[in-house]
């Protein structure tokens, strides 16, 4: 099984770019939200840890971000606590699907949680910055500086570029983005 890595900055279209490949995706989004919704051991947790923010289960996002936004060091106490969840999901997703040709793995964190193996094929998404910004303003709870402690949590894009194997400069346009997969698993495959 080939495990393929998508990186790049928030918003830059991972999720979008890892539905295209045709193989099964791990959506560490995804896994979060499930985590925040049906987890309580994770609920009581961050309870524990963060008592001024959550009241009552579920994790609500609202929670999580007046926690982000009192302090920047909450997003690294949230993340010790839901991260090895995260990890959990993702090994059962690997087990799952270890029959497989290959897995998509749309993990925002992916290189700076250091879950990379030395043959996994990583790819960076890129974007125009404007774009990007464009679309993050179009989601439902934006809120700028939350955007920037986030992206603070991020190793910076430079160095993603360079830790991957191809570049996908993604427009947005499926057409394009479709003929840049192609030619990478006709390399990679």
């Amino acid at each position: 099984m080939i495990r393929i890595a998508l990186v790049g900055s928030i918003g830059s279209g991972k999720t979008f770019i890892s539905k295209l490949f045709g193989y099964p995706v791990f959506n560490a989004d995804k896994s979060v939200s499930k985590i925040y919704l049906k987890n309580r051991k994770i609920f009581f947790n961050l309870k524990k840890k963060l008592p001024d923010f959550f009241n009552n289960p579920p994790v609500k996002k609202e929670e999580l971000i007046k926690a982000i936004i009192k302090n920047k060091k909450n997003i690294k106490e949230i993340s010790k606590i839901v991260h090895p969840e995260v990890k959990k999901d993702l090994h059962k997703f690997i087990k799952k699907n270890n029959k497989r040709k290959a897995i998509i793995l749309d993990i925002p964190l992916f290189l700076e949680n250091k879950l990379n193996k030395k043959k996994d094929i990583i790819i960076f998404i890129q974007s125009s910055n404007k774009e990007v910004l464009k679309r993050l303003k179009k989601r439902k709870n934006f809120n700028k500086l939350i955007y920037k402690r986030l992206k603070g949590a991020q190793l910076p894009l430079n160095i993603k570029k360079r830790n991957s194997h191809y570049v996908i400069k993604n427009n947005f346009k499926k057409d394009l983005a479709r003929k840049n997969i192609k030619h990478i698993l006709s390399r990679i495959l």
